[in-house]
């Protein structure tokens, strides 16, 4: 895929390349100076991205909330651009269900067996529209599998997009008690769409996400069951404002094209225009090339 793209930027195609796989380009955009940007998706506490992220100082690299710049503030960031869902993708709903929701992945980091905890201790049901991936499948068999058993607890399974509209308009709040540092979390802009409150736990970039508007942020189980009866009561049609506000695709790809500009008008004012390692020697450009 990138040998097909760097066959278009030496015809010199393209304006700008936005780049989402992480660092695996960046020994070709150093070479041949490719006009771009680069979303990070992914954590960044990670050990090996610091010395990764020191030898290639200069590749400009874009969060996805400012929490998730915290491994690396040194990197070379050039914003900051939250996701955004299409406007019409999912539809407000009333809450009608009565139970309360937990949407994503079953693995320790997500911590459904908080939301389980959290259901019981309040009398409500809930229900866990989730996916078990094959490196979890051990911690949901030795883990959460048992916990499925307890009165109000359901287990969906994994859902699809035309079904989160329903599931998450009919539930009374999302149950987000996360327990590691969360580079966005969709899931919580996918409750705002349906004009669904959030309980979550202060992890990575919820306070970013969440306000008093939209939901509670908790620090404790104990604050987590206090919390949810005054979270019902929430307006719902002010969720979904703050969802049209701040979270729709239209606003991020408005935050986009501005990055797009900026890089496209310093591309312009660059000398030289062509990419640079077209003129280098070949053993230079291999070394270029290698990590």
């Amino acid at each position: 895929m990138l040998d097909k793209v760097l066959e278009h930027v030496v015809r010199d195609e393209f304006d700008v390349v936005h780049f989402h796989i992480d660092y695996f380009h960046f020994p070709i955009s150093r070479a041949y100076r490719i006009p771009h940007a680069t979303t990070l998706h992914g954590r960044l506490d990670l050990p090996d991205l610091p010395p990764l992220y020191r030898r290639y100082p200069e590749m400009p690299v874009v969060s996805i909330s400012q929490s998730q710049r915290k491994p690396l503030p040194f990197a070379n960031w050039i914003g900051n651009v939250y996701h955004g869902l299409p406007e019409n993708a999912l539809r407000a709903g009333e809450g009608n269900g009565k139970y309360l929701a937990f949407l994503g992945r079953v693995c320790p980091e997500k911590r459904v067996d908080r939301a389980i905890e959290i259901a019981m201790k309040t009398g409500l049901p809930l229900k866990i529209a989730a996916k078990v991936d094959h490196v979890d499948r051990e911690y949901f068999e030795t883990q959460i599998k048992h916990l499925l058993d307890q009165p109000g607890i359901e287990y969906v399974g994994e859902i699809t997009e035309d079904q989160k509209s329903e599931f998450l308009g009919n539930a009374s709040a999302l149950l987000f008690p996360i327990d590691w540092p969360e580079p966005f979390g969709l899931a919580m802009i996918e409750a705002m769409a349906c004009g669904t409150p959030t309980l979550a736990f202060r992890c990575g970039s919820v306070p970013e996400i969440l306000s008093p508007l939209t939901g509670q942020i908790v620090e404790t189980m104990d604050e987590a069951v206090s919390a949810v009866e005054s979270l019902l009561a929430t307006d719902r049609r002010a969720i979904r404002r703050a969802f049209e506000a701040r979270f729709t695709a239209s606003r991020m790809a408005r935050d986009y094209v501005s990055l797009y500009e900026s890089i496209a008008a310093v591309r312009e004012t660059s000398v030289p225009r062509s990419p640079a390692a077209l003129s280098m020697p070949q053993p230079q450009l291999e070394e270029h090339l290698t990590l």
